[in-house]
């Protein structure tokens, strides 16, 4: 039987309709302090942010970064907003979302810096309080006046802490952060409790030092003897040697409103 061969013409790149890739969105979110208020609205933050890229047909969730119980006014100790950097110059995040500047950065410097990167990636970000969209602006302007203001609106907020706190040292009250305070725990009457086998770690340190050592010899001594730190390593810093025995609480010059006059 002879073959027959039929040629199908090549269609013109022309008719064939573009394929619409949708945007990777990513969005960021952050609460300032561990209250249980701000646990709520991170939470909140994170299913809002979910629920509008997915609802997006042309949208397609990157991720949710987000960082709680940390300070805004640098962003170098925000792990969730330096890898979603890192996603952004992986090639991985097309559009980010964020409530605000002040979510974003208090700080104006890290502020413009990572807007221009991301800028120099064709990465948007969309400011949601400040109607801002990076992507449109003419200038930074407009973005280094809210930046900035968000960043005295973050030095007010810890000026005004650090006042209340100076106000209540003066009262002769103590606060304890018994997290990291080595040889203590809270005890059920709500003042501090002695650990002993903490405590025999703090004593040691201070006789080490009372005797010449160094704070390298002391560090080289805890480890060669396992002694664990108050979060439960074996490695010890040089710095936290030094602020045990700086630390006001051990050597007695910080007391408590209740120990007024009875020494």
């Amino acid at each position: 039987m002879k073959r027959e061969v039929i040629e199908l013409p090549a269609k013109d790149p022309a008719e064939i309709p573009p394929q619409r890739r949708q945007l990777r969105v990513a969005a960021y979110c952050r609460v300032s302090t561990s209250l249980e208020a701000q646990q709520n609205s991170y939470e909140a933050q994170k299913e809002y942010y979910t629920d509008k890229i997915l609802s997006n047909p042309d949208w397609t969730l990157a991720g949710i970064f987000s960082d709680k119980g940390i300070s805004g006014t640098s962003v170098e100790k925000r792990d969730g907003f330096q890898r979603m950097i890192r996603w952004c110059q992986q090639g991985k995040i097309d559009l980010i979302l964020t409530k605000s500047i002040s979510r974003f950065a208090r700080n104006t410097l890290d502020c413009l810096h990572y807007v221009r990167l991301l800028q120099q990636l064709n990465i948007p970000i969309i400011f949601e309080s400040e109607g801002i969209d990076s992507s449109r602006m003419s200038n930074e302007l407009i973005l280094t006046l809210m930046g900035a203001t968000s960043q005295a609106e973050s030095e007010a907020i810890s000026s005004r802490v650090k006042w209340g706190v100076r106000a209540s040292f003066k009262e002769g009250n103590v606060r304890y952060c018994y997290k990291s305070w080595l040889g203590y725990r809270k005890g059920e009457n709500g003042e501090p409790e002695i650990i002993p086998e903490e405590a025999a770690i703090v004593q040691q340190i201070f006789t080490a030092y009372l005797d010449g050592q160094s704070l390298r010899d002391i560090k080289a001594l805890l480890e060669s003897q396992k002694r664990l730190t108050k979060s439960g390593h074996e490695k010890w810093s040089i710095s936290s040697i030094n602020s045990i025995l700086r630390n006001e609480k051990y050597t007695g010059d910080a007391k408590d409103v209740t120990d007024k006059g009875q020494d």
